[in-house]
């Protein structure tokens, strides 16, 4: 034997259980709010929407006093503080289309379930066309973690919308998925889990039986989190597509600024934590975009809405470069981001169809 090779064998013993060890230990969360539209995120607060009386519902006057200020960087600052304080210093935002990095829809449709299935899949299948889709044929990322043996029985998804169980194939997939107005006695077993519990049942439906509102889905995520401790975990906000439909851009951008604030806490929770700190990386995106070109049409996405497409992501955490925003020209993929978090890992994660 060369010496060479005796020495590549000694460092291949010596080093890799602790690589495996460090691999095995890395804890991830991908985090989503639907349709929060790329605008908002970079420029802040739109006052040519604040104008048009339909969409400020009269309240106009606080919206300015609370988002706006001349300066850009101030300006989206005060939309979105923990965006633009911590997470551009420490982490890494993309999608700025004015500063040249296009994040973008690789599917056609530009809706939700094939948004969130290009999410969560790393590819896309045109068959995948409906918002009713059934139960999805192509296993997911956290079902792929589900299976390896240092995460099996530590993955969870907490969502707003029900079409979660389907999105996620809860059933193949084996790891609770609690979305909409979920029901789940096993992980209701404390005063504080009981309690939103029955807040949620009892709460007041704005979105009808099939989404709750984000309060709901946030702190039953937040106290899982904090009580069971999971090494992959996927929590998804709806507010900010619902109020977008509506038309009602005061709510919108309450909804993204709570959703801001909501994403600090668990940064905040995840970043001191003996069990997460220094050992988890976050990925938070959208599923599609919203109308800009024409202005009304910011209500709405879909084919017809032939500027929805761009998006954004950030990623803040384990092995993930504190670049800032990102500026320089770039053209990334909606199906690429879930490999880039399985990277930063250490894993290779592939798709498969399951019929």
């Amino acid at each position: 034997m060369s010496k060479h090779l005796f020495l590549l064998l000694i460092f291949a013993c010596t080093f890799s259980p602790i690589f495996a060890q460090t691999q095995d230990d890395h804890r991830v969360i991908v985090i989503t709010t639907d349709g929060y539209r790329w605008q908002e995120l970079f420029h802040g607060i739109d006052t040519s929407l604040v104008k048009v009386k339909r969409f400020s519902k009269g309240d106009s006057a606080r919206l300015m006093t609370q988002y706006w200020s001349t300066d850009l960087n101030e300006r989206r600052k005060k939309l979105m503080p923990f965006f633009w304080g911590e997470l551009a210093s420490r982490g890494q935002i993309h999608g700025n289309r004015d500063a040249g990095s296009l994040v973008d829809n690789s599917n056609p449709y530009w809706f939700s379930y094939p948004g969130y299935s290009e999410i969560l899949t790393g590819q896309v299948d045109i068959a995948v066309n409906s918002n009713e889709y059934k139960p999805n044929p192509h296993t997911n990322f956290f079902e792929f973690l589900n299976k390896l043996p240092a995460y099996k029985g530590r993955v969870a998804a907490f969502a707003a919308w029900d079409a979660f169980d389907r999105i996620l194939n809860e059933k193949r997939a084996g790891f609770p998925v609690v979305n909409g107005f979920d029901s789940y006695p096993a992980l209701e077993k404390d005063l504080e889990s009981k309690l939103v519990a029955k807040m949620l049942k009892e709460a007041f439906k704005p979105f009808g039986t099939a989404e709750s509102l984000d309060i709901f889905t946030h702190y039953k995520a937040l106290h899982y989190l904090k009580t069971n401790k999971p090494k992959a975990l996927f929590i998804s906000y709806g507010e900010t597509d619902e109020f977008a439909h509506e038309g009602a851009y005061n709510h919108y951008l309450d909804a993204a600024h709570q959703f801001d604030a909501w994403v600090g806490e668990i940064w905040n929770f995840v970043n001191t934590d003996p069990d997460y700190k220094g050992k988890t990386t976050l990925l938070i995106t959208t599923d599609h975009g919203r109308g800009d070109a024409i202005k009304y049409q910011w209500t709405s996405h879909g084919e017809k809405v032939k500027d929805c497409f761009g998006i954004w992501y950030a990623m803040i955490g384990k092995n993930v470069p504190s670049s800032g925003e990102m500026k320089s020209t770039e053209h990334v993929y909606q199906k690429e981001l879930i490999h880039k978090l399985s990277s930063a890992m250490g894993l290779k994660f592939t798709s498969e169809k399951v019929n």
